[in-house]
């Protein structure tokens, strides 16, 4: 479906923007679309972490207990901060490059990602 929705938007594509962002942008666009029409036609959310499958293979393993965790509490996060920390600490894109993908200043990036950290601090604390 991206692949379909980017030939069919050839023309809006700026030269000298990076084709790999400009594509995940779109996929970005019609995944959150499909979110919010899934929530709109059952009235669900999104699916709670422990029906999941694990992370690592291990059964009972404490890391694959500790990531569920942290998932948890990731997910929990408001859209906005969730799909910031995502996009730099899971799929490793710079803040340079998450702010362009989400059409908003650094900044912005910069600080939904120290209220995430404010807001997943007390986890941490409470793992030691």
């Amino acid at each position: 479906m991206t692949c379909l929705k980017a030939l069919q938007n050839t023309a809006r594509f700026k030269r000298g923007t990076h084709l790999d962002r400009w594509v995940f942008t779109i996929c970005r666009n019609l995944w959150l679309n499909e979110i919010r029409s899934r929530k709109l036609r059952s009235g669900n959310g999104c699916i709670p972490v422990d029906e999941t499958t694990p992370l690592i293979e291990q059964d009972g393993s404490e890391t694959n207990i500790f990531a569920s965790q942290v998932l948890t509490q990731v997910m929990a996060l408001p859209d906005a901060q969730r799909e910031t920390v995502l996009l730099v600490y899971v799929e490793g894109f710079s803040y340079k490059e998450a702010a362009a993908i989400l059409g908003i200043p650094v900044g912005t990036i910069m600080s939904r990602l120290a209220a995430a950290r404010k807001a997943l601090a007390p986890m941490k604390a409470t793992e030691k």
